[in-house]
C-alpha cells in the first residue's frame, strides 16, 4: 500500500465534517419552515408523518453505495430526522416499560432518541396515555414470529378508537445476564414468560435443574439479579446496560431468526406511503361459511393477506372477530373497493390502521419483550 499523508486525510475529514454539520443545520431550518407553514397551535403529533419518514428511509436504502451498511445509514438518518422534529418540543411516546425493555428499543428504532419516552406498566396504560392525549403515540408488541400473537394488544385494539400508524420489526437476541462467573453458580433464572419460552431448549441443555421464574418484564428480571451472584436474567443488551449486568452468554434464543412486531398507535389514519399495509377488524353474520364470505372479496381483488387472527368478541358465547392484515392502503385501489364490499356483507368491518410497511426490519440487533 502506498504511503498515506495522514495529515492531509485528516484535513479532508475536518472539511467534510464541517460540510455535514452545515447540511444538517440547513435541513433543520427547512424542517422548521415546514412546521411553521402548518400553524402555530398544532401539537408535535400533528407534525410527525410516519408515511413521509418511511419514504425518506426507503430512499436512503436505495441510494446507499457503502461502505456504511444500510442499517447504519438508516440509524443515522433516523436520528437526524428525530432531532429536526424535536427542535421546539419532543414527541411524547408511551411504551410498555420499564426502562431497559425491548419495547423501549422499538421506540428508539421508530422515533430516534430525541423523543420523550414514557414507560408504562401495561398495554392498557399505553392505550390510555394516547387516548387521553397524555402521549402523542404509543408502542406495544403485537406479534412474535415463534410464540405468536400478543392477544391482549389485539383485544385492546378491538375496544379502542386509536389507529395503527406504523409497524416496527425487531429480531430477538436473548442473553444470560448475571454477576455469576459460571453456569454452575446460577440457582435461579428470571425472565418474561415469552423469553423463557423462546430459550426453552437452551435452558434444558445448559441449566436443566435451575428454577425458572416468570416476571412481568425482562427489565424487571435484570433488576432482580443485579445485586446477587447466584441468579441470572434472560434479557437483551439494553437491559444489561441499564442495570450494569455482564453478559455471560449471548444469543441463546432457540430460533435465531425470531422476530417481534410492534404497532405504533396514534389518533388518526396515516396517508399512503407507497408501500403500505392495512389491518382490518372483521366479523360476519351467523351461518355457514362466515369466514369464506369475509375473505372472498380480498381474494377476488388479488390482494395479499399476510395475517389472520381470531379473538372472542366478548359480545356473546362462541362469537369471534377476525384481525386481518392486507398489503395495500385502505384509501387506495383496489383495497378501498374491497372495504366497501365488506361494509355491505359483514356485521363489522373496521379499519384499525393503514401504515407503512416496516423499513429494513433487521436494522436492530436486539428485540422485544412484553
Amino acid at each position: 500500500m502506498a504511503d498515506i499523508d495522514l495529515s492531509k486525510v485528516r484535513d479532508q475529514i475536518d472539511e467534510l465534517d464541517a460540510q455535514i454539520q452545515a447540511f444538517i443545520n440547513a435541513r433543520a431550518e427547512l424542517a422548521a419552515k415546514v412546521r411553521a407553514s402548518k400553524g402555530e397551535h398544532l401539537t408535535p403529533a400533528d407534525y410527525y408523518r410516519p408515511e413521509r419518514e418511511a419514504q425518506v428511509l426507503r430512499q436512503v436504502v436505495k441510494r446507499n453505495t457503502g461502505p456504511l451498511s444500510d442499517r447504519e445509514m438508516l440509524r443515522l438518518f433516523r436520528e437526524i430526522m428525530s432531532a429536526c422534529l424535536a427542535q421546539q418540543e419532543p414527541l411524547r411516546v408511551a411504551y410498555l416499560g420499564p426502562e431497559g425493555t425491548f419495547t423501549q428499543q422499538a421506540v428508539q428504532r421508530q422515533f430516534g432518541h430525541s423523543v420523550r419516552a414514557i414507560a408504562q406498566a401495561s398495554v392498557d396504560a399505553v392505550f390510555q396515555q394516547v387516548e387521553t392525549a397524555e402521549a402523542d403515540f404509543g408502542v406495544v408488541p403485537v406479534e412474535n414470529s415463534s410464540q405468536g400473537m400478543v392477544t391482549h394488544t389485539l383485544d385492546r385494539l378491538f375496544g379502542s378508537s386509536l389507529k395503527i400508524c406504523a409497524e416496527v420489526e425487531l429480531p430477538i437476541h436473548q442473553n444470560i445476564l448475571t454477576n455469576a462467573s459460571g453456569l454452575d453458580q446460577i440457582k435461579l433464572v428470571y425472565s418474561h414468560p415469552q423469553s423463557l419460552a423462546q430459550c426453552r431448549y437452551w435452558l434444558r441443555e445448559h441449566l436443566p435443574n435451575v428454577e425458572c421464574i416468570a416476571v412481568s418484564s425482562n427489565a424487571e428480571a435484570a433488576r432482580r439479579v443485579r445485586h446477587g451472584n447466584d441468579s441470572a436474567a434472560i434479557a437483551g443488551r439494553n437491559a444489561a446496560e441499564v442495570y450494569s449486568l455482564p453478559v455471560l452468554f449471548a444469543d441463546i434464543e432457540d430460533h435465531p431468526d425470531n422476530t417481534t412486531r410492534f404497532f405504533v398507535l396514534g389518533r388518526g389514519l396515516c396517508p399512503p406511503s407507497g408501500d403500505d399495509r392495512t389491518t382490518l377488524l372483521l366479523a360476519g353474520h351467523e351461518g355457514a361459511g362466515v369466514l369464506y364470505r369475509l375473505l372472498e372479496p380480498i381474494a377476488a381483488a388479488g390482494l395479499n393477506m399476510t395475517r389472520i387472527e381470531s379473538r372472542p368478541s366478548h359480545q356473546g358465547k362462541w362469537d369471534y372477530v377476525f384481525f386481518v392484515d392486507i398489503d395495500g392502503h385502505a384509501e387506495q385501489k383496489p383495497l378501498v373497493g374491497v372495504i366497501e364490499k365488506l361494509n355491505d356483507i359483514a356485521r363489522l368491518a373496521r379499519v384499525l390502521g393503514a401504515y407503512p410497511r416496516a423499513v429494513e426490519p433487521d436494522i436492530s440487533t436486539n428485540s422485544y419483550e412484553e
